[in-house]
């Protein structure tokens, strides 16, 4: 078995008037990647497939505000949009154009920082990006009773027992849910994940930073007209990967298709025995595939 990766060194910096825990991933100079991760996620979820690329392209993956250990500023109002004007500035300090990806909802603040902001952009990649799908699924969640959690007279109880429930299990229940296979997952990235599970219980900013986000994405998906993640997608101008895990549980692969259709320059991988997380999951075929999108851009024929 190969030696897992421990995490890229993390400092905090100043990303406008916003401060961020951001990761680095050292690399040759030339364009850089910027790497945006998902909700209740943080810049670990980007360790083994930032290592993959970095012989080509050196990132930077940031804790978004209020995941990880970047504290929100005051004022924060959590919607994807506030989310890409912060990740804007962040790309415009590291050097634009950079290879942008992000995952779930990170991949939902690329498309809307790609489409607002096309000069920022030189290449995107989606990994299960959380477009809109709204089916009452109760696998989705990784504890069915977070269905529960914000529903009157029940919804404090209902609380109270997720917050008794030790951040090992937590970490677990996140893996079941975003895993095709949980049995694959690391013990040793278990080990990561609980303890930044417990360094959070600790953040007051932590729990209603994962709620208010999590509204922020309902409120994306309830947007329609031009505010709409479907009427943003033709906007997208940069050559675009769209890869989706056949057994995502959170976001259908039934929507890869048609985000793929929707931005005009965007090709398609749908991986077997993947679930929501393929960068974690399948980072060896992530990286031949972006890999390929960097070299055909280059080339000039993607």
């Amino acid at each position: 078995m190969e030696p897992v990766l421990p995490p890229w060194p993390a400092t905090f910096e100043e990303v406008g008037t916003a401060r961020l825990q951001v990761r680095r991933t050292p690399g040759p100079d030339g364009v850089p990647a910027v790497y945006l991760h998902g909700l209740g996620g943080s810049s670990t979820n980007w360790t083994d497939l930032a290592a993959l690329l970095a012989p080509v392209a050196g990132g930077t993956a940031p804790d978004l505000p209020g995941f990880g250990w970047s504290e929100p500023e005051a004022g924060f109002d959590f919607s994807l949009e506030a989310h890409a004007d912060v990740v804007a500035r962040h790309v415009r300090e590291v050097g634009a154009p950079v290879h942008l990806l992000g995952n779930s909802m990170g991949g939902a603040i690329a498309l809307i920082l790609a489409a607002r902001h096309p000069e920022l952009v030189k290449t995107l990649t989606l990994i299960s990006p959380a477009m809109p799908d709204r089916r009452p699924d109760p696998r989705r969640l990784s504890d069915p009773r977070m269905a529960l959690a914000y529903l009157p007279l029940v919804g404090a109880r209902v609380r109270a027992q997720l917050a008794a429930m030790g951040p090992r299990e937590r970490a677990a229940q996140v893996i079941k849910l975003c895993f095709a296979d949980p049995s694959k997952f690391p013990e040793s990235r278990l080990d990561e994940l609980t303890e930044e599970h417990g360094a959070r219980a600790g953040f007051a900013w932590a729990a209603p930073a994962m709620a208010r986000s999590t509204f922020g994405i309902f409120r994306a998906w309830s947007a329609v007209g031009k505010a709409s993640l479907w009427s943003l997608a033709p906007l997208v101008k940069a050559p675009t990967l769209v890869v989706w895990g056949r057994e995502d549980r959170v976001i259908s692969v039934r929507r890869a298709m048609r985000t793929a259709r929707a931005i005009p320059r965007a090709r398609l991988l749908v991986l077997p025995r993947t679930g929501h997380v393929a960068q974690m999951e399948r980072p060896i075929a992530v990286a031949k595939a972006v890999l390929g999108m960097w070299e055909h851009v280059e080339a000039g024929n993607w």
